[in-house]
Formats: structure tokens, sequence, C-alpha cells
């Protein structure tokens, strides 16, 4: 039997804007560079062929215009949910959240916040290209490739290989 290779991606929301200091940290939406971001993400996800089967967001404002533009570059089918665990979640609660992923999906997206996205990511990945940077740095709009051969529900440290790190800095042209 072949052993099961999924793919899970993690995204920090996009820089979000200060602009109005009166509006709650939930509600703050996406800065200029943020969105510029989003595209420069878009468009490597889709030059990298990446579908991912799900996608789970966090209920921040940033967070999903993150997503609404990020999923320019993804397939138009796949199944995504707003997932309001992931606002306050630390990485160990991320790692539950993933746990609970239906078998049939074999890659998923997660669009989150720091300390928890490079938590996670940090605490799953043991080895890969762009791990020295992962460790120092998980600037907003970047994203992290890993890839694990157990099932979701198996999902614990030191599975999986960081595939790609990617900044938007690095794909601006």
């Amino acid at each position: 039997m072949r052993p099961l290779h999924h793919h899970l991606y993690l995204l920090r929301h996009a820089k979000s804007s200060w602009e109005d200091p009166a509006l709650a940290d939930r509600e703050r939406p996406l800065a200029k560079r943020g969105r510029k971001a989003c595209k420069l993400i878009a468009r490597h996800l889709r030059e990298r062929g990446v579908e991912p089967s799900a996608a789970l967001v966090s209920p921040a404002l940033r967070a999903q215009q993150t997503y609404d533009r990020v999923a320019r570059g993804l397939p138009e089918d796949a199944a995504h949910w707003t997932e309001p665990r992931l606002y306050t979640a630390d990485s160990g609660d991320l790692i539950e959240v993933l746990r609970e992923i239906p078998a049939d999906f074999r890659s998923v997206l997660l669009v989150g916040h720091n300390p928890s996205i490079q938590g996670l990511a940090t605490r799953l990945a043991t080895d890969g290209n762009g791990l020295a940077d992962l460790h120092r740095k998980f600037p907003t709009g970047a994203l992290a490739t890993l890839s694990f051969a157990v099932p979701w529900v198996e999902l614990r440290p030191g599975v999986a290989a960081l595939d790609e790190f990617v900044r938007p800095k690095q794909l601006a042209r």
C-alpha cells in the first residue's frame, strides 16, 4: 500500500491596515501592501499548480480578505470554511483543528495568524529548504508548504517536511 501524501499550506494573513485605530483587531482590513502581497501569492499558487482540497480561514477580516484574494489563484470548487478557533489558537490548538480534517482531503490551505502559524510550521517540520528562515520570521503574507505521510488524525510535531517557504517580497518581479 502506498503511503498517504498530504500537503498543508500555511498562509499568514497579509499586511493589515492600522489607519482606523478605533477598529477592533478582528475588524482590521488589508492594507494596500497586503492586497499586493495577495496578488503575488495567488500568482505563485497558480504557477505551482496548487489545488487544495479545502481551506480553513480565520474569521478576522484581514484573514477573510486574504483568502478571498488568494483564492483567485485556486480552483473554484475547493471547499472552504471560516474556522472561529483559528483567531485565538496557539500551535497546539491548530494541530487539533487539523486532526479533524476529513481523511479524503489530500491538501489544506490554512489562513491564520502569528505566532500560531509560525509555531505550527516549526513544530511540524523537521527538515526542508528554508527551515532556518521559517524559524527566524514568518512575515505577513508568507506561505509555508509542508508535506507529510500520516493521515490528518495522526498529525503531530515532527512528521512533516518543509517543501517551500516564500515571502511576498521574494515574489515581486
